[in-house]
C-alpha cells in the first residue's frame, strides 16, 4: 500500500514544476518578443512581460544569462551592425551636457567681451577712452583671457577623450570577464 500522504507531495512535486517549466516558457517567449519588437531587454521588462517576479529570474541562473546577453546585444534593426545599447546613449547624454555645461560657459565669457569692447568703442567715440599704453595693456589682457580660454577648451576635451577611452576600456574589461 502507498501513503495517501506520499501521493500527495508527489503531486504536488509535478504541479510546481509544472508551474515553474510555464513560467519559464513565458520568461523565454516574453524575451523573444522584446527582441522582436526592438525594446528595451532588462530583468524587470522581461519579468514584467512574462508576468513572473524578478526572483524568479534570478533563482533560474540560465534564464538570467540570456537575458543579459540580449541586454548587450545590438537591437535587431541596428544598421551595419551599429548596435546601441542604454548605457552608451546613457554615455553619450552625460557627454553631451558636459559639452553643452562648457560652451555655456564660453558664451558667457564671449557675451562679457563683446559687453567690454562695445563699452570701450562707446567711450573712445565719446573721447573718454583711455590713454594709448592703458589700451594696449587692456587688448594684452584681452588677448591673455582668449588664449587662456582656449586652452582650457582644448584641455577639456582632452578629458572628455580620456574618460571615453577609460568607459571603452571599462566596458571591454567587463565583457572580457563575463563567463561564457
Amino acid at each position: 500500500m502507498s501513503n495517501p500522504g506520499s501521493r500527495r507531495t508527489q503531486a504536488m512535486v509535478r504541479g510546481r514544476q509544472a508551474d515553474t517549466e510555464r513560467r519559464r516558457a513565458r520568461v523565454e517567449q516574453a524575451l523573444r518578443d522584446l527582441q522582436k519588437a526592438g525594446e528595451e531587454v532588462s530583468v524587470t521588462a522581461v519579468a514584467r512581460r512574462a508576468r513572473v517576479d524578478r526572483t524568479f529570474l534570478y533563482r533560474h541562473r540560465d534564464l538570467l544569462s540570456e537575458v543579459h546577453i540580449a541586454e548587450r546585444a545590438p537591437a535587431a534593426d541596428a544598421v551595419g551592425g551599429a548596435g546601441v545599447s542604454r548605457a552608451s546613449l546613457m554615455a553619450d547624454l552625460a557627454a553631451a551636457n558636459e559639452r553643452n555645461a562648457r560652451l555655456a560657459g564660453r558664451i558667457a565669457l564671449l557675451e562679457g567681451r563683446l559687453s567690454q569692447l562695445m563699452g570701450e568703442q562707446v567711450f573712445a567715440e565719446a573721447g573718454l577712452g583711455a590713454p594709448e599704453s592703458t589700451e594696449k595693456l587692456q587688448q594684452r589682457i584681452v588677448q591673455l583671457e582668449q588664449d587662456n580660454a582656449d586652452v582650457r577648451l582644448k584641455l577639456d576635451e582632452a578629458l572628455e577623450d580620456l574618460e571615453a577611452a577609460r568607459a571603452a576600456n571599462r566596458e571591454l574589461t567587463r565583457a572580457l570577464n563575463q563567463p561564457g
